[in-house]
This record gives C-alpha cells, sequence and structure tokens, in this order.
C-alpha cells in the first residue's frame, strides 16, 4: 500500500488537506492551493523520485507542510477527526504523540 511506504508523517498531512479540500465551508481560493499540494503529492512525476531511499518523500511533506502552514486558520476539529479515523484504517500502530508533532511543524 502506498500510504504503508509514505506512512504516518506524510499521510496524516494529506489527509488533513483532503478532509479540508471537501469542506464547503473553506474558501475556494484555499481550496486551489490544497488541490495544487495534494496534485503534487499523488502525482507520481516530482521532484525527487518517490521510490529514492531516504529521501524519496521529502519534496512531498514540504508541499504538504507548506500548504497547511498557510492554511491552518482553516483546520477545523472535524478535519482532524476525519484523518484520525481514515488513519486508524490504514495504520494499525500509529500514537497520538506522532501526530501531536506532527501537527507543531505546520
Amino acid at each position: 500500500m502506498y500510504g504503508g511506504k509514505a506512512g504516518v508523517k506524510v499521510v496524516y498531512p494529506a489527509l488533513l488537506l483532503y478532509y479540508m479540500l471537501n469542506d464547503p465551508e473553506v474558501a475556494f481560493k484555499n481550496k486551489l492551493y490544497l488541490a495544487g499540494a495534494l496534485g503534487y503529492f499523488i502525482f507520481p512525476a516530482d521532484a525527487i523520485p518517490d521510490f529514492a531511499p531516504l529521501i524519496g518523500f521529502t519534496d512531498d511533506i514540504s508541499v504538504l507542510f507548506l500548504a497547511l502552514s498557510l492554511l491552518k486558520e482553516n483546520i477545523k476539529d472535524k478535519h482532524r477527526e476525519l484523518a484520525r479515523e481514515k488513519l486508524k484504517e490504514w495504520f494499525k500502530n500509529y500514537s497520538e504523540k506522532e501526530l501531536k508533532a506532527i501537527e507543531t511543524s505546520f
């Protein structure tokens, strides 16, 4: 599974962006940033190939975190809850401490 290779550090921010993108209360202009960041994340040809050892997801993480930093006032508790629910399905052993550490990065 792609999410398994990327890990929680990449997938959780992507899920937050996804749920923000699908929120009708988020402004259209902001959705353009969200769509751009998610598009870059899923596009197979990016600056650093994802299969490159150790650094493959570095550019993806940077783009996701930049979008979250720019739009952090739009992140709602419901986005966090939905992202956490999906993480429970995909990653059985993630920790809340890990998610808090990720959230302090943006």
